[in-house]
């Protein structure tokens, strides 16, 4: 059958009409069904998806300045399945749910030291694991001696806002004994380097061992150990004979790490502008945290075959070029893999293995 162009037009339009029609009819049914796939996604917990073995979780990796792509230092380690979280500085809560992390099977925090930047979220992360396991014990909170101060303010920060949910949704969801957490010190020698076993079970062994952050002291970094995979988290610290020994052979040393170039720069711009009080916190930095350089080098003395960097300083946008400038010159003295921290990734060390696997869970 022939159609006269005017047909054709009309033919068309009409067809658009139908195609806009049907979009409008369908499209809450198609979005709502992507919705519910994403919520069942979303619901399939990580550490049922890992092999056996050591996983640490970067779910912050920046700083207490400002950073669009970076929150604060929280990493998740989960061992066989067992998870624990070190450190819980601000937006750590966010991103260990959007790390599929199960929340409520959190079996304990451990805090390098008490700077604000690593505590800010630790009364969320306790509300999160009590709100999605139902547990009937708070969390237990383990840190050097100090901890105890830590844990009671957040407990009683969170008392109204415990009594609420309980009141609300019942006891039998929201166990009153649950809510908070429960502190569990420990005391360090008076040897640099001294070191302090935390945790022995099921295979799973964390050592805290003595940095330095002076004048912050207490301060610590954790070893995890499992299955012959191990790990190193140094938390704050300037270089230290102790992070040297107790990082040696490591599978994995995660440092915190800053370049020192950069910071000066923003301090020479804050004294330009005479932001004093900047600019002296600034050019402070350095006497407490490490290098790029410097942690490259703790990872060559220790013979660590991975040097993952967190805690960046200053805020570090994803890019190459600005990338290289952070490295510095720490390819001189560390042969092997370094990798910039980002938040939500996935760093894997699987048991009966060398392997050392790096992605991304979410951008």
């Amino acid at each position: 059958m022939k159609i006269f162009p005017y047909k054709k037009t009309l033919f068309a339009f009409m067809v658009v009409i139908l195609l806009v029609v049907s979009g409008l009819i369908f499209f809450k049914p198609l979005s709502l069904l992507f919705v519910k796939q994403a919520v069942r996604e979303r619901m399939v917990r990580l550490d049922t998806r890992l092999d056996d073995g050591l996983h640490a979780v970067l779910c912050g990796t920046g700083n207490p300045l400002p950073d669009m792509e970076r929150v604060g230092p929280c990493i998740a380690v989960i061992a066989g399945r067992h998870l624990y979280i070190v450190d819980a500085g601000e937006g750590g809560t966010r991103n260990i749910m959007l790390a599929g992390l199960p929340a409520g099977k959190i079996e304990a925090i451990l805090l390098t030291h008490f700077h604000s930047d690593h505590i800010t979220s630790l009364g969320n992360i306790m509300m999160q694991r009590w709100v999605n396991g139902s547990n009937t014990r708070p969390l237990e909170v383990i840190g050097p001696e100090g901890v105890e101060t830590v844990v009671a303010g957040f407990n009683l920060a969170y008392k109204l806002d415990s009594g609420y949910r309980t009141a609300h949704h019942g006891a039998v969801i929201f166990p009153p004994t649950g809510a908070g957490g429960v502190a569990r010190s420990f005391k360090l020698g008076p040897q640099d380097d001294a070191s302090v076993i935390v945790l022995d079970q099921d295979g799973i062994k964390i050592t805290a061992f003595k940095v330095d952050h002076r004048p912050v002291a207490p301060a610590v970094g954790y070893r995890f150990d499992y299955r012959g995979r191990s790990l190193v988290i140094s938390g704050d610290t300037v270089p230290c004979p102790s992070l040297v020994k107790h990082s040696r052979n490591a599978d994995l040393l995660l440092h915190e790490a800053m370049q020192a170039s950069i910071v000066k720069m923003i301090g020479d711009e804050y004294r330009a502008s005479s932001n004093a009080a900047l600019a002296k916190i600034m050019s402070d930095i350095p006497q407490y945290h490490t290098s790029v350089e410097d942690a490259a080098k703790i990872a060559a003395e220790a013979r660590v075959k991975h040097l993952a960097l967190y805690h960046i300083l200053p805020a570090l946008p994803s890019s190459f070029v600005l990338h290289r400038a952070f490295l510095g010159d720490s390819k001189k003295y560390y042969a092997g893999p370094v990798t910039i921290g980002v938040d939500g990734m996935l760093i894997s060390l699987p048991a009966g293995s060398n392997d050392i696997k790096v992605k991304k869970l979410f951008d």
